[in-house]
C-alpha cells in the first residue's frame, strides 16, 4: 500500500513539473515576440 502511495505520488510532481517546463517555455516565447515587435517599433 505504501508503495502504491509513493508511486502516485511520485507520478503526480512529476506531471506538475512536466506541465511547468511547458508553461515557462510557452510564457518566454510569448516575451519574446513582444520584445521583437518594440524592437522594430523603436527602428521605425
Amino acid at each position: 500500500m505504501k508503495r502504491l502511495v509513493a508511486l502516485m505520488l511520485l507520478s503526480l510532481f512529476s506531471v506538475a513539473v512536466l506541465s511547468g517546463c511547458n508553461t515557462v517555455a510557452g510564457a518566454g516565447k510569448d516575451v519574446q515576440k513582444a520584445g521583437e515587435k518594440v524592437e522594430d517599433a523603436a527602428k521605425r
